[in-house]
């Protein structure tokens, strides 16, 4: 397919033919057809809402305390059958839920960060998520998200796409000035513009030109907008992920997958965020089996499929998952656990350097707890975020990013490369 200079609709197909040049992120989207994409650095947060119990996901099964406070949903030692915790060190392991994590790990595509978290000790899930989102433990005047200041940098002829939400609204995290646009489901965009389900699309893109005083967007806008209709209208119902890439049913897995469709379409995706729910366990948590275990595979077996489905592009990206705390290091009365302090994280990606648990670990000896009760933080998220944003975005403000905070680059834990 011969591609030319120049991008227009005409009748609603998209016909192309020379004269004078479109929009560099229009340009770059319809030569990536043809070579394979830019080498466009990418970072995708995952925020899993409700405090996820760390402590059974990455299991210190190393840690005598551990299973006198967890009498009954405590994650085996490993090498007594399948269902016990799959070792990585010979400290900690992983939830067997978690066994799709196992090859990234052995591939050193993933690394952990135990006794993570905000430094604020609320145990209010809206408080602390809101912190996390925007970045300013404790600070509840912050009308904006880390992540939406982490990409404020003006970009020339940026992407509608540099920011994204997989979800029906925008998060916390990507309130701000910087255009950001929320994607519940491509599907339903009219993707390709025909008949009313263009609407959605249609009119997110519209809200965002209102906005904008750029040139290209108001002069050519509308047939930019067009134009990024159409580029986007390869069928996404007809997408077939990469072979060995298989999403679990449910909206996460579906969240992934239509994420890695956009990546995949070389649309300027620079950020993108999601969520899963469903971590806030007070009662049956349950140990090998059980809730917990539900919700862990469906989490890990998204984020391996979303690996295997990006191919060569996950060489240019960054994962990084969080949760606004972790859980008490005791079992409650009702088999299930309370709202605790420090977490655990998962970083994947190309340039990660896996296979390795990353922080201090305080351990869980009565004097050792927070409080008394919850396992100590150890390493703050903004450390961990600072590290993606600065080292494999770029953006070295970080002062901006994350106000309020110290976070000198000599102190990363150093987990990319």
């Amino acid at each position: 397919m011969l591609i030319t200079r120049r991008v227009f609709l005409k009748n609603g197909a998209l016909a192309l033919v020379a004269t004078t040049a479109i929009p560099s992120f229009l340009t770059r989207t319809v030569w990536g057809v043809e070579t394979g994409g830019s080498r466009r650095k990418r970072l995708v947060v995952l925020f899993q809402r409700g405090a996820a119990d760390g402590l059974n996901i990455v299991v210190p099964h190393g840690e005598a305390a551990y299973y006198a406070m967890r009498p009954s949903i405590a994650i085996p030692r490993p090498n007594r059958g399948q269902e016990s915790a799959i070792d990585l060190d010979g400290f900690f392991g992983l939830h067997p839920s978690l066994a799709s994590f196992k090859p990234l790990w052995e591939q050193k595509h993933l690394a952990i960060v135990h006794a993570a978290g905000s430094p604020d000790s609320t145990r209010s899930h809206f408080d602390a998520q809101d912190y996390m989102e925007s970045g300013t433990p404790g600070v509840k005047s912050t009308e904006d998200g880390w992540l939406n200041r982490a990409v404020r940098k003006p970009e020339p002829d940026a992407s509608p796409f540099r920011a994204i939400s997989m979800g029906g609204t925008l998060p916390r995290a990507l309130a701000g000035t910087a255009p950001a646009v929320a994607i519940g489901n491509i599907n339903e965009f009219g993707v390709g513009g025909r008949g009313p389900a263009a609407a959605p699309l249609s009119n997110t893109f519209e809200a965002m030109y209102s906005q904008s005083v750029d040139t290209v967007l108001h002069g050519t806008g509308r047939e930019t907008f067009e134009a990024v209709k159409m580029l986007k209208a390869a069928d996404p119902a007809r997408y077939t992920p990469a072979r060995g890439a298989s999403y679990p049913r449910g909206r996460f897995g579906e969240s992934l997958r239509q994420l890695a469709q956009l990546i995949k379409a070389d649309l300027g995706v620079e950020v993108a965020f999601a969520d899963i729910g469903g971590w806030d366990q007070h009662v049956n948590e349950g140990a090998v089996q059980g809730q917990l275990a539900n919700v862990l595979r469906e989490f890990s077996q998204s984020i391996a499929a979303f690996w295997t489905d990006l191919g060569d592009l996950g060489e240019d990206t960054v994962l990084v998952t969080m949760s606004e705390f972790g859980r008490t290091a005791r079992e409650n009365g009702n088999r299930g656990t309370d709202h605790g302090h420090a977490n655990v994280m998962f970083v994947v990606g190309g340039p990660v350097r896996g296979g390795r648990v990353y922080g201090r670990w305080p351990g869980l000896d009565q004097s050792q707890l927070y409080e008394g009760r919850d396992l100590a933080l150890t390493t703050d998220f903004r450390r961990v975020l600072g590290e993606g944003v600065s080292r494999h975005l770029g953006n070295k403000d970080l002062t901006t990013v994350f106000p309020g905070f110290e976070n000198d680059p000599r102190r990363f834990l150093r987990l990319l490369g």
